[in-house]
């Protein structure tokens, strides 16, 4: 069975013609199948849309959020509530084609997650294109997987994958670096991308530092997730012995010779870098109880669900 996830905010005027070229796509495959829309909290005509077509279509289910949550938490409830041995995930804002889910579909046989690469972009250059090529770049070279586009939503997934995921903020742009980190094999095709026509664009040129940020993240969880305490600890002890050596200089300094002009900075340099130490192998060990918590929370869901139709 294909299931088919696709979070929505504020598509009213999208919504219906991308389930008629899903469902075109879709009942051309000569198999089960089931279209899940993730209302995340729509402020518009969405919702009512929508439930208009579920009340034609039993394959087509919603899952509507009691609020905006973003489109990491649509995601993780549409992982959730699908059914399906391979789970297709897209944008519904009709940039996405979902005559490409065959392509995607050909190749996850061969890989665990299939990402689309949007190779023409049909979107503003400074806007989206520029800090997208910045982004692409840089988790490129952090996480080591190599695929061109982080960002492209259109993507398929083996069951077992999205089961595994632990998706919260917004790190659903980085699902293939935490896939790859978990020993999952990740592959990429090339998709068709088409310009917005209705509504209003919800990236701008604010998300690369967001992303920047979610980065950094993803990489310290990846490395030090179960053990937070290693870096700070290490850094906190390196900083704490280079404070005490540079007092124990200071005082040998006053003893001998009875100071220096260069005393009273190094001196307020050796308090801040033993502070700073201290605090660091503190936030350490806090970061280790937050974890053991964290673990102890395991499967606590980070959305609200105001309604599940179909």
């Amino acid at each position: 069975m294909l299931s088919v996830v696709i979070p929505t905010y504020n598509e009213e005027k999208n919504v219906k013609p991308l389930y008629s070229q899903l469902k075109k796509t879709l009942d051309g495959l000569k198999q089960k199948y089931e279209i899940i829309f993730v209302d995340d909290g729509s402020t518009d005509r969405t919702f009512s849309i929508l439930k208009q077509l579920a009340k034609k279509d039993k394959k087509l289910k919603i899952i509507r959020f009691k609020r905006n949550f973003g489109q990491s938490a649509a995601l993780a409830a549409g992982f959730n509530y699908a059914k399906g041995n391979v789970v297709i995930t897209m944008d519904a804002d009709l940039q996405n084609h979902p005559s490409d889910i065959p392509k995607l579909l050909k190749k996850i046989d061969k890989a665990d997650i299939v990402c689309g690469w949007r190779k023409k972009r049909e979107d503003a250059l400074f806007s989206k294109r520029i800090p997208s090529f910045i982004s692409n770049w840089l988790a490129r070279k952090l996480t080591k997987v190599k695929i061109h586009d982080f960002g492209c939503t259109l993507r398929a997934y083996k069951r077992e994958v999205i089961k595994d995921l632990d998706l919260y903020g917004e790190l659903h742009r980085y699902i293939p670096a935490l896939a790859k980190a978990a020993g999952y094999s990740v592959a990429e095709v090339k998709v068709k991308h088409s310009a917005r026509k209705y509504g209003k664009t919800k990236y701008k040129f604010s998300r690369l530092f967001k992303g920047t940020s979610d980065l950094l993240t993803l990489i310290f969880l990846e490395r030090f997730g179960t053990r937070p305490a290693h870096i700070f600890n290490s850094i906190g002890l390196l900083s704490f012995g280079l404070g005490s050596l540079i007092l124990l200089a200071l005082a040998v300094n006053t003893l001998v010779y009875w100071g220096t002009s260069i005393v009273r900075p190094t001196l307020y340099l050796s308090i801040i870098l033993i502070l700073g130490g201290l605090e660091l192998v503190t936030l350490g060990l806090v970061s280790e109880m937050i974890t053991k918590l964290r673990y102890d929370l395991e499967g606590k869901k980070f959305y609200k669900i105001k309604e599940i139709i179909n």
